[in-house]
């Protein structure tokens, strides 16, 4: 079975959207009944929360030849990294343009790198339709050493997830203090965080927290 294409808003969210007021050009606001749907659901991430997480990160991902982004969209994450002197490797189920190899993450049986960097199909990553597949491929099957990704800041609480957060605890998570909009429509619906597993990492979770304007930032490359 071919997973969903691994770009999308409900992919760090996996909510439905509910009826909001949205701001319109000339500065007035109207209510709609939901954010308009994009098509394969495509919603490239924002460059904020990329540039908070690899400062945050930046000497773990250095650790590494080449970061993979398994679900690359247009290249946004791939392309920071670069631009930070960090080597990226992206692939996607679909062609946007990036010069990304073009295959589903599933059929991966050797990973092009051991270290993830990525915003995955949020569907793929829970319970309630996935089972987690996506995050067992990568942490079972491929034998990911390094995996930041960008989840809904609810997403640990599914019930059917306790036997994988028991396998795989997470390295450090970090929480965004601000609601990251995806669509460029307004009214995100909630909190997202970076979570990161690491092979490396002896030790309890480590609990952070990024701001959405943090000066350090600017000391990445632009």
């Amino acid at each position: 079975m071919n997973a969903p294409s691994a770009r999308g808003l409900f992919r760090a969210t996996g909510k439905r959207s509910k009826p909001v007021a949205t701001r319109l050009l000339d500065g007035t606001y109207t209510k709609i009944d939901a954010l308009e749907r994009e098509p394969d659901e495509f919603y490239p991430t924002p460059i904020e929360p990329i540039r908070a997480i690899i400062h945050a990160e930046l000497k773990h991902l250095r650790r590494f030849p080449a970061i993979w982004g398994p679900a690359c969209g247009t290249g946004v994450i791939g392309q920071e990294l670069r631009a930070n002197g960090i080597d990226a490797i992206d692939s996607d189920m679909i062609d946007r343009g990036c010069g990304a190899e073009i295959k589903n993450f599933y059929d991966f049986k050797e990973p092009p790198s051991k270290a993830i960097l990525e915003n995955p199909p949020f569907a793929e990553c829970g319970w309630g339709n996935g089972k987690a597949r996506w995050l067992y491929h990568a942490l079972d099957t491929l034998g990911i050493e390094y995996m930041c990704l960008l989840m809904n800041w609810g997403f640990p609480g599914a019930g059917g997830l306790a036997p994988f957060w028991a396998k795989f605890p997470p390295a450090r998570v970090y929480l965004m203090r601000w609601k990251i909009d995806f669509t460029g429509q307004g009214a995100p619906p909630m909190l997202n965080a970076w979570f990161v597993w690491d092979k490396f990492w002896d030790g309890e979770t480590v609990f952070r927290v990024l701001d959405r304007k943090d000066a350090r930032q600017g000391e990445l490359g632009l």
